[in-house]
């Protein structure tokens, strides 16, 4: 099977494929030309991430206020047309424009050939928001096994705690500054600020006490060492379908902090502890928790189990060949129709 990764903003020769492979269905603007123009069968990893309650509750300024006051479709709908005049981003899709987003959105998932979610509670929110329903196949959100096992490292620090990931908005870095402020324990947070959200780092550097660092985006090869030696990985985000990072983290052997929020749950279960992203003692209790509760070995022999890419990969080629073994049933059926016509 011969794949090629293409942008959404390339001019695609469709008769060299069967079938192509969207990411990110919020992104509906990306999508509908090559839908319309391919004629292809076509399946979607959808990544759904709600943003409403982080643009409604937590985001400041001028945009925060207007927020308050839309629905989340419209929300994204304006974002496009933001990114377009401010950033100069193609609209790919221009029927996007006259449709808009929730419209644009329901047509992708109706003429999917096969969604590709990162879990069933994914799915689920999906459908039940968008009150449509459409086949679908789990690809988990997974870990580098050749990368993120746990060797004979050193014991861990019971009070370095982590947070990967990029700094944003959505990510509530700045409620758990916050929360673990002047605290017992060292908190580390590694990732690059958000282009679009450098005044959101200002304020996390300006919040931070003494016993707060930050490292900028590191490869993943050098999260390695923070992972073994970290007690506790918390990612308070305002919603995530996974928390990759989280994964990692547990693998490494790390007591992992998480979101209530989103779709997490499906896959660590009762072996995380929660915090509500909202609430900076929350984040601070589950953290305080996490330190002091044995490491949970089984939620890394279960990621070891089920979250590796080899897995991932594996569900995604037999999307793949699902979609195309119907498409050639269905060519099949049409060319016994007319033969049986003449």
């Amino acid at each position: 099977m011969h794949v090629d990764i293409r942008s959404c903003t390339d001019k695609i020769d469709y008769s060299s494929y069967d079938l192509l492979h969207f990411f990110n269905i919020i992104r509906p603007a990306d999508i509908l030309s090559h839908i319309r123009n391919s004629g292809k069968p076509f399946v979607v990893s959808t990544i759904y991430v709600e943003y409403a309650e982080f643009e409604k509750k937590a985001r400041t300024g001028l945009m925060g206020m207007l927020f308050k006051f839309f629905s989340a479709d419209f929300i994204e709908y304006l974002k496009v047309i933001a990114r377009a005049i401010i950033k100069g981003e193609k609209i790919v899709s221009p029927v996007y424009l006259f449709w808009g987003h929730r419209k644009s959105l329901k047509f992708v998932i109706e003429e999917a050939s096969l969604l590709l979610p990162n879990s069933n509670s994914e799915y689920n929110r999906l459908a039940r928001n968008y009150k449509t329903t459409q086949n679908y196949l789990v690809v988990p959100n997974a870990i580098s096994t050749a990368l993120f096992l746990k060797n004979s490292s050193p014991a861990k620090n019971e009070k370095l705690v982590l947070c990967v990931g990029r700094i944003e908005g959505l990510k509530n870095q700045l409620n758990l500054i916050k929360a673990l402020n002047d605290t017992e324990y060292q908190l580390i947070i590694i990732g690059a600020a958000a282009t679009n959200q450098l005044d959101y780092f200002e304020q996390c550097k300006a919040a931070a006490s003494a016993n707060i660092s930050f490292i900028d985006n590191i490869p993943q090869q050098q999260l390695v060492r923070y992972y073994e030696e970290a007690k506790v990985h918390v990612l308070p985000s305002w919603f995530e379908t996974t928390g990759l990072s989280s994964l990692e983290a547990g693998a490494m052997g790390c007591n992992v902090v998480i979101t209530d929020k989103g779709d997490a749950s499906e896959y660590f279960g009762d072996l995380a502890f929660y915090c509500d992203p909202a609430s900076s003692s929350s984040i601070f209790k589950a953290v305080d928790e996490a330190a002091k509760e044995p490491v949970k070995q089984a939620l890394r022999e279960k990621i070891i189990s089920n979250y590796t890419w080899e897995i991932a990969a594996l569900k995604t080629e037999e999307a793949y060949n699902i979609v195309l073994q119907k498409s050639i049933d269905y060519a099949n059926r049409n060319n016994w129709n007319k033969g049986n016509t003449q």
